[in-house]
């Protein structure tokens, strides 16, 4: 740069543009500032190092050259958090500031719509405005990525909710899209609805259940299931299609210019074929070998919305990571947010995307019409709050608990379950449903009628449309084929042709002697993945409880995310911590929700010989699936143990109290069931639970037991 303007000296002038990535920390940050912790901490660094490169590179061509003067432009001209100074500061050299919200109100963008209402009435707060709080704990961990030959993934209740109800309003703009005059002359395209993920695990599971994905066919090969929101899908009758409607895109890796990862092109690999062969189709002869696949995704993305180019027919974008800020495709009607957005500047970006104009034609009375953009998921505060903020109360001073990168040979890894899958050996099947068995389907679970209102223009209510238009028989069916599907063999469905008919008899006794319905509730929500999950688990234990034939059980792994490890922890705690011995365990701290056995029992695992490793199950992410009262819950475990030997024996230690039932139930289900599950499996390695009633002799009970364990 400065070789090309070194005739230029006093003469530069910079346009520095989307400016509010261009700032010098605060050198005496504010005291009042809060601590940030996980993801937000990081995203704040990142930001911090993009700020002091640019300014560093503008503060070089000034010594070299002299620069005569700066214009920024920015659409957000304020400090963020992390910055050192109070989030939403303007900045101090702002001599215009016309805000989004006047925009909005003259009319030249969008008018964005959120989540004002919903019917469901329960906790604080809107579901669909709220969402990430909501759903952040049971989406995959960052890192893990995997796929799934099955069914569409379970997803979060709340997330399926809102993606339903987004999609229902998206159908109706999309028929009025088909409708119009333009459309026929082939001068406008779909209008897109953009889904913006935390990683790459989230967003390929929201992919594969919006879009398709690959399930088991006869033999050897695969078929390509159909996705769950029908305009959106890339399967129809067992095939992929040739032009894709739904695109997964990792917009950050794309912008830097950089090679995508591989996990990425993996999980991607069927849609940049695609797009591949539809650039053959339209350019005959043209060589698509020298085109890397970054350059094609790039293209696809940057044309979203434009006729004629790649991206035209595009209908949904899931995004890995936030789009771009130059990402200007002015046919966006629909955004959801599955992430966290800590700052209001994340919050504007990501609405941003939706609120370019589709039409800037006057109407009769010389203004525009008003166009709307539909947000979920976005907590995007229109008005900020009035008033001066009160000086916190010092907190206490929170502990770090992370796995230590000097400690990996330290660490442990175990399977993660979502259920058991038994295979029935009789010939006839029955059903005993009593009370266990029923399910209650309401709006407290998910709101079934949400409101969306703008800061100016029209309200409008969004419902569950989509889901009404199916026929009950088409519920049955469903339901019937992954009951066979979830726990029967695929073998015994073929070998076995009255399985089908009986599971189906089953359902249909099901759904009209156990299943009620509260107020607006109806019974197509059992297409909902939790309701139908649910459904399937209490009907199948109602037949495994009345059959006479042998039962195998097998382990069914968490879609996306089947194997945890220790190397993932990192957060902050203010609960008592017990420093670990470096040499037993992965992680910095035993956390403990009291001030004793917790610490006692890791004092005893780190004294006895015959543990190699261990850790406390706090922050890993582990649970057991069990059952009791017929609701399905998440028990706990309290340690882990490796013990030394060949094959390595892995203990579940679970520290026992007064023995209630639910405890019962808990170590019941950890013994009889997830055990035999996992030992059964074969890949997960060889596990072994031991109760412990006293700490304090936890040492002899171990000693005691370990005899038993191992012979076993």
């Amino acid at each position: 740069v400065c070789r090309e303007l070194g005739s230029s000296s006093k003469q530069v002038v910079v346009l520095n543009d989307e400016a509010h990535h261009c700032y010098r920390l605060k050198p005496d940050p504010s005291s009042d500032e809060p601590k940030l912790t996980g993801d937000d901490r990081k995203e704040a660094q990142a930001r911090d190092e993009e700020a002091r490169v640019w300014l560093s590179g503008l503060e070089a061509v000034q010594a070299k050259l002299g620069i005569k003067t700066v214009y920024d432009l920015s659409a957000t001209p304020f400090f963020l958090s992390g910055s050192g100074y109070s989030e939403g500061t303007l900045f101090p050299w702002v001599v215009s500031d016309f805000s989004l919200i006047d925009a909005i109100e003259a009319g030249i963008v969008k008018v964005p719509r959120v989540p004002v209402s919903d019917d469901q009435m329960a906790g604080d707060g809107i579901a669909y405005r709220d969402l990430w709080l909501r759903i952040r704990d049971q989406l995959p961990k960052r890192g893990r990525t995997a796929t799934t030959a099955g069914d569409a993934p379970v997803i979060p209740i709340e997330l399926e909710g809102a993606l339903h109800s987004l999609y229902s309003d998206y159908d109706k703009s999309y028929r009025r899209w088909e409708q119009s005059e333009a459309r026929h002359h082939d001068a406008s395209t779909p209008p897109v609805f953009i889904v913006v993920c935390n990683n790459t695990a989230v967003s390929k599971m929201v992919y594969d259940w919006i879009a398709g994905r690959e399930i088991a066919g006869p033999g050897d090969t695969t078929i390509a299931q159909s996705g769950e929101l029908p305009i959106f899908t890339n399967a129809a009758n067992g095939k992929w299609l040739q032009r894709p409607n739904t695109i997964l895109i990792d917009s950050k890796q794309l912008e830097s210019g950089e090679a995508m990862s591989k996990d990425f092109k993996r999980i991607a690999a069927q849609e940049i074929e695609e797009f591949k062969r539809e650039l053959r189709t339209r350019f005959p002869g043209r060589d698509t070998d020298d085109l890397t696949d970054e350059d094609l995704l790039r293209e696809v993305m940057n044309t979203v919305g434009k006729p004629g180019r790649l991206g035209e027919h595009v209908k949904c974008v899931v995004s890995v990571s936030m789009l771009t800020e130059g990402w200007d495709a002015n046919t966006v009607t629909h955004i959801l947010g599955v992430r966290a957005f800590s700052t209001q500047l994340l919050c504007e970006q990501v609405v941003g995307r939706g609120l370019r104009r589709r039409s800037y034609t006057l109407n009769d009375e010389g203004r525009f019409d008003p166009e709307y953009a539909e947000v979920y998921g976005v907590p995007f505060s229109f008005i900020p709050a009035a008033g001066q903020p009160t000086d916190p109360k010092p907190g206490p001073i929170p502990t770090r608990v992370r796995a230590l990168p000097d400690r990996i040979d330290r660490e442990i890894e175990f399977p993660r379950l979502i259920g058991y899958r038994y295979h029935l050996t009789g010939e006839r099947l029955t059903a005993d449903f009593g009370p266990e068995h029923q399910l209650a389907i309401s709006a407290r679970d998910l709101p079934t009628k949400v409101e969306v209102a703008g800061i100016v223009g029209e309200t409008t209510t969004h419902t569950l449309d989509d889901l009404k238009q199916w026929r009950m028989q088409q519920v049955e069916f469903s339901m019937a084929r992954k009951l066979a599907r979830r726990y029967f063999r695929a073998e015994d469905e073929a070998e076995k042709p009255w399985l089908f008919p009986q599971l189906l008899r089953i359902v249909r006794d099901w759904i009209a002697t156990s299943v009620t319905l509260k107020d607006s509730a109806f019974p197509q929500l059992l297409r909902i993945g939790r309701y139908e999950s649910d459904a399937l688990d209490k009907i199948y234990r109602a037949i495994a409880s009345s059959e006479d034939g042998d039962l195998e059980i097998e382990a069914v792994l968490q879609p996306y995310d089947a194997v945890g490890s220790t190397r993932y922890v990192d957060f902050d705690t203010t609960k008592p911590t017990y420093l670990t011995d470096p040499a037993k365990c992965h992680i910095s701290h035993v956390v403990a929700d009291t001030e004793s056995w917790e610490q006692k029992m890791a004092q005893v695992l780190e004294d006895l010989e015959e543990v190699d490793r261990y850790v406390k199950n706090h922050g890993l992410g582990f649970t057991i699936p069990y059952a009791i009262d017929g609701q399905q819950r998440s028990y706990i475990p309290d340690f882990i143990a490796v013990l030394r030997g060949d094959p390595e024996l892995q203990l579940l230690i679970e520290v026992s109290g007064a023995q209630r039932r639910d405890k019962e139930a808990k170590v019941q289900t950890a013994r009889e069931l997830w055990i035999p599950a996992v030992n059964r499996h074969g890949g997960l390695g060889r596990w072994a639970l031991v109760e412990i009633t006293d700490p304090w002799d936890a040492e002899s009970t171990i000693r005691g037991q370990l005899a038993t364990v191992q012979g076993g």
